[in-house]
């Protein structure tokens, strides 16, 4: 691997923003206990995907629904909450409740009945599409 590579694969993003790492679960708590870095990280990791959500709104015309995914997504009720926030003026209002409940082993609603457009968390299963993939290429069907 080259060093630019290293550079774009490795230390760019959360953890060249951050200074620290990719895992949420560094990151959050070192942004609530005061950590700039980290904290403007996971701003901009949220301000970005606010503005996809946008930039979809336009282009379709409108939203009927917001689909969460990933592992960040799905582990992290903080990290939805800080991405939804603001998008009331496209019908997206979070329920509290339900994204504190949610999690990344069943998919949930994350909207609040009020909510014009509906949210939800749908887990990605990454490892089982993997697992689908690579048998099928073992197999050969």
């Amino acid at each position: 691997m080259t060093k630019v590579e290293d550079i774009l694969y490795r230390r760019s993003g959360l953890p060249g923003l951050s200074a620290r790492s990719s895992d949420l679960r560094i990151l959050e708590p070192a942004a609530a206990s005061g950590d700039g870095k980290a904290a403007l990280a996971l701003d901009i990791y949220a301000y970005r995907v606010r503005k996809y959500i946008g930039a979809y709104a336009v282009a379709l015309g409108g939203l009927g629904a917001v689909v969460l995914s990933g592992a960040l997504a799905e582990n992290s009720a903080a990290l939805r909450e800080r991405v939804l926030q603001g998008l009331e003026f496209l019908g997206i209002y979070l329920d509290g409740n339900r994204n504190r409940a949610a999690g990344p082993h069943a998919p949930c609603q994350l909207s609040a009945d009020k909510s014009g457009v509906a949210v939800w968390l749908v887990p990605a299963g990454e490892e089982c599409q993997i697992a689908r993939e690579a048998y099928s290429l073992l197999s050969g069907s």
